[in-house]
């Protein structure tokens, strides 16, 4: 045992001293044409070997020629980044949200990481943008500039036309089947992530902006991160006594509980689960709920349905638009406090075979970390051989999503409302599956961007080709709903289509939310 710990500290300290300079050398280097067609070669292995729906929305014989057409065009040495625009297009043709491909990017030393956060923050991150008819716009402007408005237009970076970078960023990503309301909401995060690996990170940029009638060139340089608050807190932190120090850090231990209660995201420094009531006698409640994936959400939502009892509310909105899913654990009890009937909320997830999950990432942390899931590695290939389940020629992975959960005591059983748009997926597409299928609430907005029969997701490890070194995710479950459409392919669609203009977003108008209030004002008598 003492022996095999010293051997992976080796490993590891001998792996981690690989060079950063190196690796970034190679990025541009033009690879053979005979190595890219072995990377060819290897992603599609995997995909055949690990993939349990791969022909879902594309058949074999279609993608066989993909992949074969794909190779003949590669008659000579590519960069790696070159070499991902081109066999990106071709994994995506799965249709599958989930199985992501990452370009080889630029490595940092830790000096170099250090030397980057100092400097601020960057030019890209100042601003939240959005999609409107193929055109890029600021969402949120956090530069210093105040001039530049919501729904002032990026027309070029760098003098790069947008338009040319959107048409070009689009081929990159992926759906859930033939949805099309995804990309407008996922391609503008994913924007300065695919500019950056293109062209590297910057330490300013020129925007070219059209603001209201004028056309503006601005530079937008890294933003430094005022100190002066760190500066004040330290200094106040000397001066108090035990006593106030004590009552400090009791009060700084509720907060964080009710942190990780709520879902903070310090990198938004968001809540992603929120509770609101909107009328003076509490008779609407809105749940407002960001993603699945941050928090210990039991205790939220046990402590948020029973306030919408206590307040008698006969209305419940749920909020679920731009939130990319999360745990299928999270969504099975939030549907035990919401459903009409007691369902099993998810089919058993299908596998390629027993062995599927022994390729999931499962050593990573620290050494000390990675030493304990050594010693604990024969008793998790002893787990999942038990979990894995072979029924009628196919392997299925069972979970507890897959028993029928009992309804909650205090389970809202008012007039539901869900908002839903296309970068509502994965685990919030599920649920809206379960919602919609049982007709359990009306659905306001626009189609999802996940499919409504379900996804392949659960376990996802990286798959890192070998000469590119390009990254493919691939998800290893089919997580199918309880209740499922005859429609292949697409969403959830709304009971009412609603979709926000820019005009809307500039002028900080909800549509959506504005038509489920007046709806609840005419039921009651009360429209205007």
């Amino acid at each position: 045992m003492k022996q095999l710990f010293i051997l992976l500290m080796f490993y590891t300290i001998v792996t981690s001293c690989t060079s950063v300079r190196k690796h970034n050398q190679l990025l541009n280097q033009p690879i053979a044409v005979s190595k890219l067609k072995y990377d060819i070669d290897f992603a599609y292995s995997n995909l055949k070997r690990l993939h349990p729906e791969l022909y879902w929305y594309v058949s074999k014989e279609q993608l066989d020629y993909k992949f074969d057409s794909l190779k003949t065009t590669i008659s000579e040495p590519l960069t790696s980044f070159e070499f991902y625009t081109k066999i990106t297009p071709v994994i995506n043709e799965v249709r599958q949200g989930h199985l992501g491909i990452y370009p080889n990017v630029k490595r940092f030393s830790k000096a170099e990481t250090k030397a980057l956060t100092k400097k601020g923050m960057g030019p890209f991150s100042q601003f939240d943008l959005m999609m409107f008819e193929n055109k890029l716009y600021v969402e949120k402007n956090k530069s210093i500039d105040p001039t530049i408005t919501v729904g002032s237009e990026v027309i070029s970076i760098d003098s790069i036309p947008t338009v040319l970078l959107l048409n070009r960023y689009r081929k990159l990503i992926t759906s859930d089947g033939y949805n099309n309301t995804f990309y407008k909401h996922h391609l503008p995060k994913r924007f300065s992530n695919l500019y950056v690996a293109e062209y590297g990170i910057k330490d300013s940029l020129l925007y070219e902006f059209k603001i209201k009638d004028s056309i503006k060139k601005i530079w937008i340089a890294r933003k430094k991160i005022d100190e002066s608050q760190n500066k004040a807190k330290d200094s106040i932190e000397k001066i108090v006594s035990k006593a106030e120090k004590k009552k400090i850090l009791l009060v700084n231990k509720s907060k964080r509980r009710q942190q990780t209660i709520k879902g903070y995201d310090p990198m938004t420094k968001t809540f992603q689960r929120s509770l609101n009531f909107i009328e003076k006698d509490s008779s609407v409640a809105v749940l407002n709920i960001k993603s699945f994936s941050i928090g210990d959400y039991e205790p939220f939502y046990k402590q948020a349905f029973d306030r919408i009892k206590a307040n008698k509310s006969q209305y419940l909105i749920l909020d679920l638009r731009d939130n990319p899913g999360g745990r299928l654990s999270e969504i099975n009890y939030i549907y035990s406090f919401v459903a009409d009937s007691a369902i099993a909320f998810a089919d058993k997830s299908e596998v390629v075979s027993k062995t599927s999950f022994l390729k999931r990432n499962y050593f990573n942390g620290n050494i000390g970390t990675k030493a304990l899931q050594t010693i604990a590695y024969p008793f998790y290939v002893s787990y999942i051989f038990l979990k894995v389940k072979k029924e009628n020629d196919k392997f299925y992975y069972k979970t507890s999503e897959n028993k029928v959960k009992p309804l909650d005591e205090n389970r809202f059983k008012g007039k539901m409302y869900v908002l839903i748009d296309g970068g509502s997926f994965s685990a919030s597409s599920l649920l809206s599956s379960n919602l919609k299928g049982s007709k359990r609430a009306i659905f306001v907005g626009e189609e999802t961007g996940g499919a409504f029969n379900g996804t392949v997701a659960g376990q996802m490890p990286i798959i890192v080709l070998p000469h590119s070194k390009i990254k493919m995710r691939v998800g290893l479950m089919k997580i199918a709903p309880h209740y499922k459409t005859d429609e292949k392919g697409y969403g959830i669609r709304p009971d009412i289509e609603m979709i926000p203009t820019l005009q809307d977003k500039i002028n900080g108008i909800d549509p959506e939310m504005n038509w489920i209030l007046e709806n609840i004002k005419i039921e009651n008598g009360n429209a205007k």
